[in-house]
């Protein structure tokens, strides 16, 4: 009786120990699968990933699993948990195949976006060389490659099928660059600097169909064409600011109607900005010469054999502002125009007051004059 009770007593603590064993087991187990997983995926290599980030942890870990920067995602939820790691800022990030959970989820943690994440801002007022150069010296792309896309025809041809403002006379042999006037002023940003040109300039030409789509039907009756309104807001962009007088007309609604009334008369528009695109020399770079102002060109407004005619094309990429000028332009009887050096403008109806008005400035010292 007593052997038997010794026998079950020694079978319970067999099982005991057994069962402490697994439980022993399956901690260290645990404890060194945990280890492991929140390791390097592979710590000798120095290889690079860029990889996006973004919504919830689980989503978050399952989707950097999947893309090979770590070795699992339920461990990178638990290393997330026991180390209160609640912040995940959304972008791309670029992970070496030597970080660990730790280093990874800190960069994650403190929002160290990936360095060739490009952000671009393109100001308004500014022409396509302007732009080439800004692609050129944020992306892996040259000016080069910008241009020969602009005499693309084919692409151009797409660019013209895709988008309803853009028009065949953007192909005229005569018109610098295609896309000029058509590439919206904004801030972009790209995920690398491998991006494309034509990725640039789709982005840009929809944003730009954005605009103009709440000004579309009014575009569509008018007496102009898409190309003649937004050549005048080029001009306008650089012609004047966005003043507004006591009713709340701006100065470059004016301007437009100055314009659209020299037309109508069949008068040179008499544009300084027209003529410095023309000999592609930017406002600031110099003074244009008699002979430059006096040359025949399509852009040149004040040039010989441009009554009544508005340059070939726009002189540079508008803001909203100066196109909302062009759409809405301010109908009156001024003919004449002109700015001071705070870029406040002044409109006359007749020669002789417009040069009343510059006499005046110069005598204020307002009047611009460009500085050597």
């Amino acid at each position: 009786m007593n052997e038997g009770k010794k026998s079950i007593g020694k079978i319970i603590l067999i099982v005991f120990l057994i069962l402490i064993a697994i439980v022993v087991i399956t901690i260290v187990s645990s404890l060194l699968w945990y280890s492991s997983s929140i390791k390097a995926v592979n710590p000798n290599s120095s290889e690079e990933m860029t990889v996006e980030v973004k919504g919830s942890a689980k989503s978050v870990s399952e989707s950097l699993e999947k893309d090979g920067v770590i070795k699992s995602s339920f461990a990178t939820r638990l290393y997330m948990k026991f180390n209160h790691v609640d912040k995940l800022v959304a972008g791309r990030y670029t992970f070496k195949q030597s970080d660990d959970v730790s280093v990874i989820l800190e960069k994650i943690a403190n929002g160290e976006i990936a360095e060739d994440e490009v952000k671009m801002t393109f100001v308004e007022g500014k022409n396509m060389r302007y732009i080439a150069k800004m692609i050129a010296n944020n992306t892996n792309n040259d000016e080069k490659e910008v241009y020969s896309l602009l005499e693309d025809e084919e692409y151009i041809n797409s660019l013209i099928d895709k988008y309803w403002f853009l028009e065949d006379v953007i192909k005229d042999q005569d018109i610098y660059y295609s896309l000029e006037g058509y590439l919206f002023p904004d801030t972009y940003t790209y995920e690398r600097k491998e991006v494309k040109v034509e990725t640039i300039i789709e982005q840009m030409l929809d944003n730009t169909e954005k605009v103009l789509k709440p000004f579309k039907e009014e575009i569509e009756k008018s007496d102009l064409s898409v190309h003649e309104i937004m050549t005048l807001a080029s001009m306008a962009e650089l012609e004047a600011g966005n003043n507004k007088d006591d009713d709340g007309i701006t100065d470059r609604a004016k301007v437009v109607g100055v314009f659209i009334n020299r037309i109508n008369k069949k008068m040179k528009l008499g544009s300084d900005v027209t003529a410095y695109y023309a000999f592609k020399v930017d406002l600031s770079e110099r003074d244009l010469t008699t002979k430059e102002l006096n040359t025949a060109n399509p852009y040149n407004t004040r040039g010989p054999e441009m009554e009544g005619k508005l340059p070939i094309g726009p002189i540079c990429n508008p803001s909203v502002e100066a196109i909302e000028a062009a759409v809405h332009p301010y109908i009156s009887d001024y003919l004449y125009f002109v700015s001071d050096k705070n870029n406040v403008c002044y409109f006359t109806e007749s020669y002789k007051e417009h040069q009343d008005i510059i006499k005046e400035l110069k005598n204020k010292k307002m009047w611009y004059t460009y500085d050597n």
